[in-house]
């Protein structure tokens, strides 16, 4: 058959989701309505009516620009920025006849620096193209004529054509699903890509169209649905199918969504919906919030005061010039006899002095436009990418088990990483390792396991100073079975017929192996049985029961098969049986349940749950085991387990057939209030119930998750860990990962009293709010009184109902104010929505900046909204990878990302702006001084194209080395000294008085060079033709000077070189003399004043050698005393690090971060 075999299988019988019978209400009265206008013509992509209506074609574009919009789009982002912005400004006003250098040397920098950024914006884009391509082009296998399926692109696709997808192969478009390789038209699906989550979802065709199994029944198949128009709500979907003369409702269960996966089925035959951009993931695909460092925006502000001081300079010397060229003609002597007043221009004419001096004002913005770095922007941009390249290399965050390296997606926030005063961190997968160990039970009131947790052993050590690993319980080995590390003699090898409750452990494990809806595979090269389950927790519980004689082994739509140990036999025997309904898990109802039916004709619900919504369904005859197994689900979340409780109950088969009916006809109707009306006709079957016993399942802590949390800790990062556990399974789990440690105080604030637990029963809403705020009130106030009057740590712990009120706008506040001073805080019970609230919160509050990290979907919020996103690569999806800035895959290489990359690049890119600045004004402000010395004549001291090249070739190569190479401390130190990264939270490196100190250092450096040069050079001659300086020799002297000066003054910042560095300094610095020789050897039309200016005047002058020499060391000279007494005195905390690495010695004391700030002003 040209579909392949036919399975047969019946699961709309048995699911409680909407199935494919239903009636026409609520939401599908919309249809033809404003957002419910779309009409597909399955089969017919290419008729008439299909082509009229325009659909998008199935071609997905991601990239930021195409072939025509390059150019204007990419020219726009970069004259965003305000530097860019004036310096075109600049360059157009060059054209005029007010500019005091020529247009071509101001416009091919300006092209120079606006190329290369386009450059990269260009290679960054083509590389989206290219993954767009990869996309556009893969194939699928689509309905031409006469039932046969050829495959094309998946760019070809059109609305209303019919595809076939296979197993393990990506939907193309927002498919709806016609059949499948199942009778009933079911398929399951994985939709990683689009929530991040692994376990399988299935769904079904409409009942009409699930027959159409073969590929030549699609000859003559002819349907209409209209549906709602595209969206981007993942998990709604309204419409209707009309098809042979009747009508079908349609709903989500019936879209298939691009992007997601066939799994677990043969084929699937489906019509085109949506495509290209309509479809919802592409709809959901927005943009990233656009985070910035805050270096970036402090960054920005700097270049206002340039910009301040550069229109101040312009000002003052306008109306100095105004001032003079008006005395011109007044004196009887001209003192400016060399611009000709008495054959000016209206640049410098007497009569006109106001409009002289505005045009003096506006030809000075030009020349002072050099305090500005032109090479700023585009220089970070070169040398963050670099970083990010050498964070993706780093080895020591490669996991070899998953083949999995870190990953910057965003280069934007490198710096930050250096600066980082709040962690919140998820829990389950990104504290542990999301992998789940069946190591305890309780059966009947008996415990059973002898396995040794983790959070036991912390325990251990936390209520015994000094207490010995070795004299903890011995552990039990762990057992090579994934997802199993059970060990009880008792219970084992079919030991448990022993038992004296042994029918009651074969119901407890016979209910692990049926209530699930793990799918088992069959590994063809082992013959072994894997299970591909929704949840770890859900495998872990199928694999235990196989370990322990219950293997699930076979499944069909309507019956499950196990092998398992008969009790009065004592032999394995294959049993079957019938499976009824699968009541599913939600997070309200926080239980799951399966109604079967045995080889004898017993009906059995059996139900697994939360203790919390079991304990209260049992009936009140089978509570005997209730006390002993309470007791025994408290120990285990006392040590950090995961624990659900497990019961059943027997249904007569009227009962049976009445709720059957019951619940077809709730799930049939399609409504508003249809999940909850679900919801509580399944209630009145889960009632009533005998209790068995309780699991529970291990989550262990991700290999060095305790180092990595106490060196974070001992770096002064505050942690904070929002985990949807109860408060006693947090607080342990935070012993046994050293966010909670020996001897540190504990605030606990909840609403758990006895008090407002009677008042919710009783009381109004009103009161019950009220009270509960009063009562978080008082807790947060004692919890100040304690941390007031404790020189001890403090931690503060608050469950998920408390953190409810405490975000409210009247008490976050409050809330917070207590928070910032813990050492630790654990939110219990926390929601996606209040993991966001709660960073936003610490982000706006504090003003510090937070990192937020997770491994699930359900931490995406929180990701966005801290300043830092990382996004863990573990088995929960890609969600919150792809939502990330930065990705990990696990906990501990958090410790040297910070400490390590984020101190170096905060360093790096600090140092480098300083220096960018401290550069640039001490060449801009020799400009101001000459031109003031010249009575404000507009004209520059330098060569047109010395000005040009100064911030593109002398200077901008050994700034970018640094940015890139430099290391204040080796990484060992960086993670042997911890402390060393309060630097970057304080932002000692880049605080205003180090600005301001570097800005100084460069008006200082400026006023020595114009000042030593001119004193030096003016009384005698220059050479021994008698001839003496002018502007042409000045400018050279000058500018020679101030290379040596920023490249040496650069290097003495340097604290480790690489060849690559020497290279650059001292390449910028020949590089200067050979450009000035050859630049000389040209026609003087080109060259004009610096015409063989280096071989005739400058080279064989000794004055020119002994003026450089001099200068250069008399301007040094206080820079290095400076530094020399700050280092002797003031050290800053890596200098003491670094004299400890000079001298080969341990410190005997460690500075602490107080003395950082001492030393940050000395800057």
């Amino acid at each position: 058959m040209p579909g392949g075999r036919r399975k047969k299988l019946q699961l709309s019988k048995i699911y409680s989701f909407r199935c494919g019978r239903s009636s026409f209400q609520g939401d599908h009265s919309q249809i033809g309505g404003p957002g419910f206008s779309r009409v597909v013509y399955c089969n017919e992509a290419n008729g008439f009516e299909s082509s009229i209506r325009n659909y998008r074609d199935n071609y997905v574009r991601t990239t930021k620009y195409t072939v025509p919009t390059f150019l204007p789009k990419s020219l726009f982002e970069q004259f965003r920025r305000v530097a860019n912005f004036y310096f075109l400004v600049s360059g157009v006003l060059t054209f005029t006849p007010l500019a005091p250098y020529s247009s071509v040397s101001a416009i091919i920098p300006l092209i120079i620096v606006i190329g290369a950024a386009m450059v990269k914006e260009g290679i960054e884009d083509w590389q989206r193209k290219q993954q767009d391509v990869e996309v556009n082009y893969r194939k699928v296998e689509v309905h031409r004529n006469g039932g046969v399926f050829n495959h094309t692109e998946w760019k070809n696709l059109k609305v209303g054509d019919i595809v076939k997808v296979c197993k393990d192969e990506f939907f193309p478009a927002d498919l709806l699903l016609l059949s499948s390789s199942y009778e009933d038209g079911v398929c399951y699906v994985e939709t990683m890509n689009l929530d991040g989550e692994t376990n399988l979802k299935m769904k079904q065709a409409l009942q009409a169209t699930s027959s159409l199994y073969g590929d030549s029944m699609f000859q003559d198949f002819k349907a209409v649905v209209k549906c709602e128009d595209p969206n981007a709500n993942l998990y709604s979907f309204v419409g209707s199918m009309e098809f042979e003369e009747n009508h079908y409702p349609l709903t989500p269960q019936q879209l298939l969504l691009r992007g997601s996966k066939l799994r677990n089925t043969d084929y699937i035959h489906g019509t085109v919906i949506f495509t290209g951009h309509d479809t919802k993931v592409m709809k959901n695909s927005t943009d990233p919030p656009s985070k910035r460092s805050r270096i970036e925006k402090k960054m920005d502000h700097i270049i206002y005061i340039l910009f301040l001081i550069l229109f101040t300079l312009s000002f003052i010397g306008s109306i100095f010039f105004g001032i003079w060229t008006r005395e011109d003609y007044q004196t009887v002597k001209i003192k400016r006899w060399y611009l000709r007043p008495d054959n000016s221009t209206i640049l410098f004419d007497p009569r006109r002095p106001v409009m002289a001096a505005v045009y003096h004002f506006l030809a000075s913005l030009m020349l002072y436009g050099y305090f500005i770095p032109i090479s700023l922007y585009v220089s970070i941009e070169v040398v963050k990418v670099l970083q990010s390249i050498f964070i993706n290399q780093d080895i020591h965050m490669y996991y070899e088990e998953t083949d999995r390296p870190a990953h910057a997606r965003t280069s934007n926030l490198n710096e930050e990483l250096g600066m980082v005063s709040t962690i919140l961190s998820d829990k389950t997968g990104t504290l542990t390792c999301n992998s789940m160990e069946f190591v305890k039970c309780s059966i009947a009131g008996t415990a059973y396991g002898h396995a040794v947790t983790e959070i036991e052993r912390a325990l251990a050590r936390m209520k015994s100073d000094g207490y010995n690993d070795n004299e903890l319980p011995t552990e039990v080995k762990s057992s090579s079975v994934k997802g199993y590390n059970f060990s009880d003699k008792r219970i084992e090898n079919s030991n448990w017929v022993m038992e004296k409750h042994a029918d009651i452990i074969q119901k407890f494990f016979r209910l692990l192996a049926l209530c699930h809806t793990a799918i088992p595979e069959v590994d063809e090269v082992t013959g072994k049985v894997l299970y591909e389950a929704e949840s770890p927790d859900e495998a872990a519980f199928v694999i235990a029961a196989r370990e322990l004689g219950f293997e699930f082994h076979k499944r069909t739509q309507t019956s499950i098969s196990l092998c398992e140990l008969d009790l009065v036999s004592c032999e394995k025997v294959e049993r079957v049986y019938q499976l009824l309904n699968v009541l599913e898990f939600s997070c309200s109802r926080k239980r799951m349940s399966v109604i079967v039916k045995d080889k004898e004709g017993k009906l059995l619900v059996l139900c697994k749950g939360a203790d919390s919504v079991m304990f209260e369904r049992l009936a009140k005859s089978s509570r005997e085991f209730e006390e002993d197994t309470r007791k025994h689900v408290n120990r285990y979340a006392d040590a950090g387990l995961r624990t659900l409780v497990l019961a059943y109950r027997e249904l007569e088969e009227e009962e049976y057939q009445h709720f059957s009916k019951k619940l077809n006809k709730v799930k049939n109707s399609i409504s508003a209030d249809r999940d909850s009306r679900v919801d509580g006709v399944i209630e009145e079957i889960e009632k009533d119930l005998i209790l068995l016993g309780a699991t529970a399942v291990e989550d262990k802590l991700q290999n060095g998750v305790r180092g990595c949390i106490n060196k974070l800790a001992q770096a002064g990062i505050k942690i904070w860990v929002l985990t949807g556990d109860k408060m006693e399974t947090a607080i342990n789990i935070g012993f046994a990962c050293r966010l909670l440690r020996q001897g540190m105080k504990q605030i606990i604030i909840t609403l758990d009293t006895p008090e407002l637990q009677v008042l919710e029963r009783t009381g109004e809403k009103s009161a019950i709010i009220k009270a509960s705020k009063e009562s978080i009130h008082q807790q947060i106030t004692k919890g100040k009184l304690l941390i007031n009057r404790s020189s001890e740590e403090v931690a503060l712990i608050i469950d998920g109902k408390s953190l409810t009120y405490s975000l409210d706008d009247d008490m976050k506040d409050e809330f917070l104010l207590l928070a910032i001073r813990c050492s630790s805080v654990i939110c219990c019970r926390s929601s996606p929505k209040q993991k966001a609230l709660v960073t936003r919160l610490v982000k706006s509050g504090t003003r510090r900046t937070t990192l937020a990290i997770g491994d699930g979907a359900n931490d995406v919020g929180m990701l966005q909204e801290a300043d830092i996103g990382v996004g863990i690569s573990g088995v929960e999806g890609m969600q919150a990878v792809m939502s990330s800035d930065i990705s990990i895959a696990q906990f501990r290489y958090l410790e040297r990302l910070l400490l390590v990359h984020g101190h170096w690049c905060y360093r790096r890119i600090s140092t480098m702006i300083c220096y960018f600045f401290y550069k640039n004004i001490t060449f801009g402000f020799t400009l101001f001084l000459y031109e003031a010395h010249s009575l404000f004549s507009a004209l520059p001291a330098y060569n047109d194209w010395f000005l040009s090249l100064y911030n593109v070739f002398f200077t901008s190569l050994p700034v970018i080395a640094l940015g890139v190479f430099d290391q204040d401390v080796s990484s060992r130190f960086c993670l042997q000294f911890p402390k060393l990264y309060q630097e970057g939270v304080q932002n000692i490196l880049f605080s205003w008085t180090g600005i301001l100190g570097r800005m100084f250092n460069g008006f200082f450096s400026a006023v020595s060079v114009f000042f030593l040069c001119t004193a030096a050079l003016e009384p005698q001659a220059f050479n021994q033709d008698g001839k003496v300086v002018d502007r042409s020799i000045l400018g050279p002297i000058m500018y020679t000077c101030i290379v040596w000066i920023v490249n040496l003054q650069m290097a003495l910042s340097i604290s480790y070189f690489t060849m690559i560095q020497h290279l650059f300094i001292w390449g910028s610095i020949a590089l200067w003399y050979l450009f000035l020789l050859a630049y000389g050897s040209i026609s003087p039309a080109h060259s004009t004043n610096a015409y063989e200016i280096f071989a005739e005047s400058l080279d064989p002058s000794p004055t020119f050698w002994t003026t450089s020499l001099f200068v250069v060391v008399t301007t040094l000279i206080p820079y290095f005393a400076c530094s020399a007494i700050q280092i002797r005195f003031f050290p800053m905390y890596h200098e003491t690090i670094q004299w400890v690495r000079h001298n080969g010695s341990e410190p005997s004391n460690n500075p602490e971060p107080e003395n950082m700030n001492r030393a940050g002003d000395q800057l």
